[in-house]
């Protein structure tokens, strides 16, 4: 999704919950690894893993000038043979700190095994935000483990999918906002420009293809 159809997107959800939402959680993703330098954690479940997120936040570091939001992709098949970007397992999670941040992305069950090594990242002072449906009984102990949570019900008006491009190009403004009036919407429309002419969105997953 492109900053002109979030722009958009964003004027339709104009006076919903979900603005608000998506940037107090970005928010918090940005306040936990811009003073730590970094550290971002990503990881799905078994069945899903957050390639287009972790795409995303990886465009957005770079177009925003905050190289702490590109995060490390964590995987629950990740093999030693495979390219480094993409061989990092979940023992990755047994191994987190304290000023690091962890984010779990769920549409479904995390199992036990995510669950086990969530809690040993916080544990070890790690911050957690999760993202997810809550669906089911380990969601539900997911989100009470996190720090900050984004939860998408059953029958809301987005889907996860949307919701984590809200949050990634949110996470990618500016913390403090801009001025009011003029000076503001000549800034808002100096960045659209800067996404609109910047280079084709990252090819870092469409390398995962040619590591098959």
């Amino acid at each position: 999704m492109d900053a002109v159809r979030v722009a958009l997107l964003r004027e339709v959800l104009a006076g919903t919950e979900w603005l608000g939402a998506t940037r107090t959680f970005a928010g918090a993703l940005r306040g936990s690894v811009v003073p730590h330098g970094g550290g971002l954690l990503l990881v799905g479940t078994a069945g899903y893993e957050p390639w287009h997120l972790a795409a995303h936040l990886v465009d957005e570091a770079a177009w925003s000038g905050t190289p702490e939001l590109a995060p490390t992709l964590v995987r629950h098949d990740a093999r030693p043979s495979d390219p480094a970007h993409l061989a990092v397992g979940l023992g990755r999670l047994a191994a987190a700190r304290r000023g690091e941040t962890l984010l779990v992305v769920t549409p479904d069950d995390p199992g036990a095994r995510l669950l086990e090594r969530v809690h040993d990242a916080r544990r070890a002072g790690a911050t957690v935000l999760a993202l997810g449906t809550a669906r089911d009984a380990g969601e539900r102990e997911l989100a009470a483990m996190a720090h900050e949570t984004l939860t998408v019900p059953d029958g809301a008006e987005l889907d996860l999918d949307t919701v984590q491009h809200l949050v990634s190009a949110a996470a990618g403004e500016n913390a403090v906002p801009p001025p009011r009036g003029r000076r503001r919407f000549r800034d808002r429309l100096s960045r659209l420009a800067d996404h609109l002419t910047a280079p084709p969105p990252s090819s870092w997953w469409r390398r995962r293809g040619r590591s098959r």
